[in-house]
């Protein structure tokens, strides 16, 4: 878990706990196939990384929208995958065999 944190921002740990309850609350609800959850928590860790990228950072050239592109990217990427991460380790912890 450690190795995992330690590519992703502190300030943004907090979106993968975000993305797990909003992950739970799709499974429940059944609006959505399972299959898309992971999709739909990617898209939704990409925007809200981009929203902090962009309102943190100055942007005065070509290239530093490109970076902050980039690592709003992987960023929203990466706590998606924690996200997914944690609620494997939860649903395997409580698993009876």
């Amino acid at each position: 878990m450690e190795q995992i944190t330690n590519y992703i921002k502190p300030e943004l740990l907090i979106v993968a706990f975000v993305l797990y309850f909003i992950g739970v609350g799709l499974k429940k609800s059944q609006a959505v196939k399972d299959k898309y959850i992971p999709l739909i928590l990617g898209a939704i860790g990409v925007v809200v990384c981009a929203a902090w990228v962009f309102a943190g950072c100055p942007i005065s050239t070509y290239r530093d929208v490109i970076m902050a592109l980039f690592t709003a990217f992987t960023q929203g990427v990466l706590v998606a995958g924690l996200s997914t991460y944690v609620h494997q380790i939860i649903k395997q912890v409580g698993k009876q065999e």
